[in-house]
């Protein structure tokens, strides 16, 4: 659960008094190893201050694995589970610059902090007021050391409002209402969206005919909600972070589903339903194709092999083939096709001196860690299996992976 922060443990924190603590406790290390030492001299050196000292500092570290320049910022562990990376809080202020914005349940201020340098008006609402006290923190630590240089730009904090609000009673006009629900119920992930905080249906009944953002769990149910406008799944680095509910005001006319891929190198593309779909019907060509899994989420494969030159193993099934590997995505040479049995895979394996095997699966009951102990792997050279579902039989390929050679294109 993490330490529970008060109001008294933010106003120390921000002080010089606590900046000052905190400096100290940064340089302890925080290890398993090292965790009972470095406890005991927190409380020698900081007293009843040691428990929100060394919980912030913690999470200042877990924090940094997503978030830009927040080594300075204050946390709660629910706050950094939830907040939305820098790279793809930036990318949605970027389809937000230039209107006025309401973010109704803003936390620590991860995503307001991106949509204040591109958006005139910012409010920044939520019920926890500790919570509040953190962004109001974090907003002017994220500015601090860029405001001179960026002056000219219009950067300032002075253009975003915080205020302490419930999510479901609309307190401003004229806004684009942003919105995180929380995911978690009973301490545990949901995808039930009426399982969220606040709930999704009473939030779209709240701003029914507002222009909304809502972010949203990628597992769900898309095709339950009946959304009007357009609904886009991101992913960052090849993992696939959240499905986003863009509304008919806010969406691009004519899309209904987007895919944005995006990278923390910055090499990013997206892809929508409006984009040509239209492929062959072949056999497996030289290589397959895993795509992101934005992509097969949004629903986008045929679109995405549309604008490779790839086409499906099988119509059902999001595996492609061809007979290129697009750039900056990993290829799966085809060495050959065999037929789903242990003993023939276990032989042909040995065969090729395999010792290291990757298995990945689609359509197909079959649990790639119990199929590798089967196989009783003693080789020395590294393969892929790639077993999958053809018309109404499993066809199993034997491949060797080759890593991206050249990002894709921005």
């Amino acid at each position: 659960m993490g330490y529970g922060f008060s109001r008294a443990d933010v106003d120390f924190l921000v002080s010089a008094a606590g900046r000052a603590a905190l400096t100290e406790a940064a340089r302890l290390e925080l290890t398993s190893a090292t965790h009972l030492r470095d406890l005991e001299r927190a409380r020698r050196d900081f007293g009843a201050r040691a428990p929100a000292l060394i919980e912030t500092v913690r999470l200042r570290r877990r924090a940094s694995a997503k978030l830009a320049d927040a080594g300075d910022w204050l946390f709660t562990e629910d706050a950094v589970q939830q907040a939305t990376p820098t790279v793809v809080a930036r990318r949605r202020a970027r389809r937000l610059a230039g209107r006025a914005v309401h973010d109704v349940t803003c936390s620590v201020g991860a995503e307001l902090v991106e949509l204040a340098r591109v958006c005139p008006a910012v409010v920044g609402s939520d019920l926890d007021t500790v919570r509040l006290a953190m962004a109001a923190h974090n907003i002017g630590a994220a500015w601090h050391p860029v405001v001179r240089a960026s002056a000219a730009a219009g950067l300032s904090r002075q253009n975003v409002v915080l205020a302490a609000a419930d999510a479901l009673k609309p307190t401003t006009k004229d806004t684009v209402i942003v919105a995180d629900p929380g995911r978690r119920a009973g301490g545990r992930r949901t995808h039930d969206p009426a399982a969220l905080q606040p709930p999704l249906p009473d939030l779209l009944t709240a701003y029914a005919g507002r222009d909304m953002v809502v972010k949203c769990a990628p597992g769900l149910d898309f095709d339950s909600l009946d959304w009007p406008g357009e609904i886009e799944v991101v992913s960052l680095d090849g993992a696939v972070r959240e499905a986003c509910l863009w509304s008919p005001g806010v969406a691009e006319p004519g899309v209904r589903r987007r895919a944005a891929v995006l990278s923390g190198t910055g090499a990013s593309y997206t892809l929508t339903d409006a984009d040509p779909d239209d492929i062959p019907e072949r056999a497996p060509g030289q290589w397959i194709i895993d795509p992101d899994g934005a992509i097969v989420r949004a629903g986008l494969v045929r679109h995405y092999a549309a604008g490779h030159g790839l086409w499906q193993l099988d119509p059902h099934i999001a595996y492609l083939t061809g007979d290129t590997v697009p750039p900056g995505v990993r290829g799966f040479r085809i060495e050959d096709r065999m037929e789903m049995r242990e003993k023939t895979l276990r032989q042909e394996l040995a065969r090729r001196d395999c010792g290291s095997l990757e298995i990945l699966v689609r359509g197909v009951d079959v649990d790639p860690d119990v199929l590798r102990k089967k196989l009783k792997l003693r080789g020395s050279k590294a393969y892929s299996l790639v077993i999958t579902r053809i018309g109404r039989a499993a066809a199993v390929f034997l491949c060797t992976a080759r890593a991206p050679l050249t990002p894709p294109s921005s």
